[in-house]
């Protein structure tokens, strides 16, 4: 978990940010504050999942802020956040790229699904969640506000991990990843090698 270019603790996301309200059609309808959104059993809106692989075919894998109000210290995919009132996805997913990361990358749309998972009393995820795939050897800089530590990690140690320990991963990654490795298994292979 080597420091490839210094810390970061720029303050990057809000509870009072605005977020993109959706239908079950993914058809936006309003917004609302991040925190409300995450209030209770949430409210749908849209988000985001990154999952970034380098030249060996490692995927970045990232361990969640102690300050995040949910699954904080659970590991998770690259990046995931949400776009912002007025804002594209396109636009979201490299933006927050480089807010957590300091890094760029080339992204692929995969699919978008909807999930609600409920974190005890402190609220839930219930999202329409965009899923791309992308590959970078940029010198990662992480904002510390939102990431507790990474690594880069090869698919087979992930796999054995996620065997051994399932319960320490965010469950939209967990779905995500399940899918990637059945449904698209070739493209998959293309940013991974031969897996």
């Amino acid at each position: 978990m080597a420091d490839h270019g210094g810390l970061r603790s720029a303050v990057v996301s809000s509870e009072s940010e605005r977020l993109v309200l959706v239908d079950g059609q993914d058809q936006e309808i309003g917004f609302e504050s991040k925190g409300t959104v995450h209030d209770g059993t949430g409210l749908l809106h849209r988000a985001f999942s990154l999952f970034i692989f380098n030249k060996q075919g490692e995927l970045l894998m990232q361990q969640r802020s102690a300050a995040k109000r949910l699954w904080p210290m659970f590991w998770s995919n690259s990046c995931c956040s949400h776009p912002r009132e007025g804002e594209d996805i396109d636009d979201a997913t490299h933006r927050r790229l480089r807010e957590e990361l300091g890094m760029r990358s080339d992204l692929q749309f995969l699919y978008r699904f909807r999930y609600h998972a409920q974190f005890g009393e402190l609220g839930a995820e219930h999202e329409f969640c965009w899923v791309y795939i992308g590959r970078s050897d940029d010198m990662i800089r992480v904002n510390r506000n939102e990431i507790a530590a990474w690594r880069w990690i090869a698919i087979e140690d992930l796999e054995r991990e996620m065997g051994e320990q399932p319960h320490g991963f965010t469950p939209w990654f967990r779905m995500e990843w399940e899918r990637i490795r059945g449904e698209f298994a070739a493209e998959l292979a293309t940013l991974a090698g031969n897996i």
